[in-house]
């Protein structure tokens, strides 16, 4: 397992879809994951520290954990499966720990949330060197460009 933390997001100008980026730790890979502007929304009010008056769903479900004495230990991008990421929750109650199937962008907020460790499979992160095919490798080649030109400035370009 690889230890990560969320570098950032951006905005792909070609889907005009909400990337958050995740750096290793000990390295220089970066993971994007592709999401959903809700989740987007949710990863910048927390990267911001930004409290709103009513919980949003996140919330509500870190209060439910808080309140039943659940930790989240950690989280884990687990799998890429025809291009879909797959993660899941370590939820821990006393000496039992509990592994829950999520989205990685949920997986990723509540981490945030609960400043618990995240974590993506080897496999995972090196999903593009191992990639067969020429029109694989051309795919990734292309996305490594076009991350290697975003600029720290355009990540505050991200609205809400």
């Amino acid at each position: 397992m690889i230890r990560v933390t969320v570098s950032g997001l951006a905005v792909d100008s070609r889907s005009n879809s909400p990337v958050v980026l995740l750096k290793e730790i000990d390295g220089e890979r970066v993971l994007p994951i592709w999401i959903g502007t809700a989740e987007a929304s949710a990863i910048a009010f927390e990267l911001r520290g930004v409290n709103l008056k009513r919980p949003l769903t996140h919330d509500l479900f870190k209060s439910v954990l808080d309140a039943l004495g659940v930790k989240l230990a950690k989280v884990v991008v687990s799998d890429l499966i025809e291009q879909t990421f797959y993660a899941e929750f370590f939820l821990q109650m006393g000496e039992k720990v509990f592994k829950i199937d999520a989205r990685p962008s949920d997986s990723i907020v509540m981490a945030l949330k609960h400043k618990a460790p995240i974590f993506v499979a080897e496999k995972v992160m090196g999903a593009e060197a191992q990639a067969g095919d020429e029109d694989r490798e051309k795919k990734a080649q292309q996305l490594r460009e076009r991350l290697q030109r975003i600029k720290p400035e355009d990540f505050g370009k991200f609205t809400l």
